[in-house]
């Protein structure tokens, strides 16, 4: 079994600060009043850097002097620090509920880019990629994001605007002591930077192994039924066993190297303030370090390493939000497919026509360039008239599915063109492509609620009058009838209360909702029993009058009703007439209608 592809991710080779350039780029709402959080930020920082000053002035003029202990010194000097805690305080609460705020609505505004966008993905990208692994975008990456704002970007925010500011007043006080404070810190800078790169590789190995969790959870929760029927439990569990071990595995490597963050801060915090107070006492009163200023500046040295020591928390859950930013612009970054029209052209009113000229097509391989060697549709040429009702028919893997799809622009011809009622489909405004032509799918998603909300949903605004009426133009109403809640029937999760044959009914009632010019059935009567076909067939025959209609079929009595009937084979058109012209002619066609027919005697024979 070959590996599903992993989504690419073309922004991982950028560095943490270009990745969150992009971010802020995609999400601007994040730097709308930046500067006003920062200035409150920087109020909160001033206040704490005020307190060693304060603490200072009250040792050395408020203590220790000559003239005793200066009470109403000291009780002025702790109401500026109780103001100045107060002021600090509130300034630090504005700052953090506007950047929670901010962040917030970025998150919002970016999860709703990227479901958007993987909406807008080519059939490629969708069939190389599992699906948990894009549900995953979604949730756990943005889910990272989010947990950061909570804490990591709050800390980046008030700490950076507060090690600025105790630098400075440090450099002021005495600049010795400063430097050498600064010089014993800075190794830990190198330090830091040697294991914020083993933290990214280690973090994104492990959003890369989440993905794959939740793709492989994913598929034993949606298959639990197939794997059940068969018994094949024990295989299924081993592999969804093995993604949650190997997702455990790199999380606890990542884990291990940003636990080693924390003691390396903290070794490098007490060397920095020993040799502080090794230097300071060994100048001595001599060099005008009095007892305050030794006391204010071992303070303001606790103050600058407060921040290098929680950054060092701080950088672990930071690399791991880069690594789910990275992911997360990895698929923004995909190009959409197919592209809307730039410079749309009106389709003309009515049925519309379809003409196929000179298309081939071959899926495409991200990452590499796209061959015409393995192309599964080669040169095909037709027009279909407004109006007219076609059956597409071919053994599978014939090609007859793909070119509905490029007729539905689902994706574009590798070579060729598609016209619908003249008018090139990449020149086709994407919006009126799909009111205009409608996909009827083989195996139809319904969503967890009623009939009338999954059919209804096609046409937004329509009433249940209204899905009634077509309820009886499509003779369907029998069967809405045999309903216990009729329209207001559940359907469950992907419609597993119905029947196969019942989802596509109410796929076709969505489809008579639609009310498009253009329907392509893909293969609406397989896997039915003998009445819901009769009653599909009906709808069918109701539906298509007066609409350009596709029918992908492989029940060939589906193609019999046809006005004409087209026969890939191998990706090539190689018959085209009606059914008795076709049968009559002995060729393709003729040998799949034989071999239908015996099959369908050999299922029909009594036993």
């Amino acid at each position: 079994m070959t590996a599903p592809t992993v989504l690419a991710e073309p922004v991982g080779r950028f560095s943490a600060a270009r990745t969150i350039g992009r971010g802020l780029e995609e999400a601007p709402v994040l730097r709308q009043g930046l500067g006003v959080t920062w200035m409150f930020a920087a109020i909160g920082a001033t206040g704490r850097v005020v307190l060693p000053i304060l603490l200072q002035q009250a040792i050395d003029r408020g203590i220790v002097n000559d003239g005793g202990v200066r009470v109403g010194l000291v009780a002025v000097l702790a109401a500026i620090a109780a103001a100045s805690l107060l002021i600090s305080g509130l300034a630090s609460r504005q700052a953090i509920l506007r950047l929670g705020a901010r962040s917030e609505q970025a998150l919002f505004h970016l999860r709703g880019r990227l479901v958007s966008h993987i909406h807008r993905l080519s059939l490629a990208d969708h069939n190389e990629e599992r699906r948990g692994a894009l549900v995953a975008r979604v949730t756990s990456d943005i889910e990272t994001l989010a947990q950061f704002f909570q804490w990591g970007g709050l800390a980046w925010l008030l700490n950076g605007p507060l090690m600025l500011l105790v630098a400075s007043v440090m450099l002021a006080y005495d600049w010795i002591l400063a430097v050498v404070a600064f010089a014993l810190a800075a190794p830990l800078v190198f330090v830091l930077r040697s294991m914020q790169q083993r933290l990214v590789r280690a973090y994104e190995r492990a959003r890369e192994d989440n993905g794959e969790m939740l793709a492989s959870i994913s598929e034993v929760v949606a298959g639990a039924e197939t794997i059940r029927a068969y018994g094949a439990g024990e295989v299924y569990g081993a592999r969804a066993s093995e993604a949650v071990e190997k997702r455990a595995k790199s999380q606890i490597r990542a884990g291990i190297i940003g636990a080693l963050l924390y003691p390396a801060g903290e070794i490098f915090s007490t060397l920095t303030v020993a040799g502080v107070i090794v230097v300071g006492v060994a100048r001595g009163p001599s060099a005008g370090l009095t007892a305050g200023a030794m006391v204010g500046f071992m303070f303001l040295t606790y103050r600058f390493l407060e921040p290098i020591a929680e950054f060092t928390e701080v950088l672990d859950q930071t690399q791991s939000a880069v690594a789910g930013l990275r992911r997360v612009l990895g698929v923004l970054d995909l190009p959409v497919g197919p592209p809307a029209a730039t410079d749309p052209i009106p389709l003309p009113p009515g049925p519309l026509a379809v003409d196929v000229c000179g298309v081939s097509f071959a899926y495409p391989t991200r990452g590499t360039a796209t061959s015409l060697d393995e192309a599964v549709l080669r040169d095909v040429d037709l027009t279909i008239p407004a109006g007219q009702q076609v059956a597409l028919v071919g053994a599978t893997g014939s090609g007859k599915t793909t070119l509905g799809r490029l007729i539905a622009r689902f994706a574009d011809p590798t070579v060729g063109e598609v016209y619908l009622g003249g008018v090139p489909l990449p020149r086709v405004d994407n919006a009126d492509l799909r009111r205009r032509l409608v996909v009827v799918s083989q195996e139809p998603f319904l969503f967890d609620d009623s009939i009338a909300a999954n059919v209804g949903f096609a046409r937004p605004g329509t009433s249940l009058a209204e899905i009634e009426s077509v309820v009886r133009d499509l003779e369907l109403d029998d069967w809405v009838g045999s309903l216990p809640e009729g329209l207001m029937a559940g359907v469950g999760e992907r419609g597993e209360k119905l029947s196969a044959g019942e989802r596509q009914l109410v796929a076709l009632l969505r489809a008579g909702v639609a009310d498009p010019d253009v329907l392509v059935l893909d293969e609406a009567t397989s896997s039915v029993d003998a009445l819901t076909e009769v009653r599909i067939s009906r709808a069918l025959q109701r539906l298509a009058a007066g609409r350009t209609t596709i029918a992908i079929a492989h029940r060939l009595s589906t193609a019999a009703r046809a006005d004409r009937v087209l026969v890939m084979e191998r990706g090539e058109l190689v018959d085209d007439g009606t059914h008795a012209e076709l049968v009559a002619a002995g060729g393709a066609y003729a040998r799949l209608y034989d071999a239908w027919i015996a099959a369908t005697s050999v299922q029909d024979a009594p036993t």
